[in-house]
């Protein structure tokens, strides 16, 4: 599955409506990441494709979503984006972390495993006896 061009109203459907909810509450079914970029942005350029391979790597287990942060400047302002990339990383529950900066890939899939995939799975009881 490709990234998924992210914009207000698709946050707001798809991720999180702030503008009815006080606290933060993720409403998909799956993990999801959000790559903050811009076309000018030549480390973004680096991180597209790792993005990309993440998508089709875990289609049907996380989504990939992109916010060109040139275009949505509302929403990259509602997360404090200073500097890009930026990646959000969402677990189905608790709260979202943000990432800065471009890291290779199999440090992103170290993230995904550890805070978004901690809680999910045939894992999910011993997580719980680690916390």
């Amino acid at each position: 599955m490709p990234t998924i061009n992210l914009d207000l109203q698709k946050f707001k459907d798809e991720i999180f409506d702030y503008e009815n909810e006080k606290e933060w509450k993720y409403k998909g079914d799956v993990p999801a990441i959000i790559d903050f970029w811009a076309d000018w942005c030549q480390p973004c350029k680096m991180v597209a494709p790792i993005m990309e391979n993440l998508a089709d790597k875990y289609e049907g287990k996380l989504k990939v979503y992109k916010v060109d942060t040139e275009k949505e400047r509302e929403l990259a302002g509602m997360f404090g984006i200073r500097s890009i990339p930026s990646i959000l990383f969402i677990p189905v529950e608790g709260t979202p972390m943000m990432q800065p900066g471009a890291l290779p890939e199999n440090v992103y899939d170290e993230i995904i495993a550890k805070e978004l995939f901690k809680e999910g799975g045939e894992n999910k009881e011993e997580n719980k006896e680690e916390k």
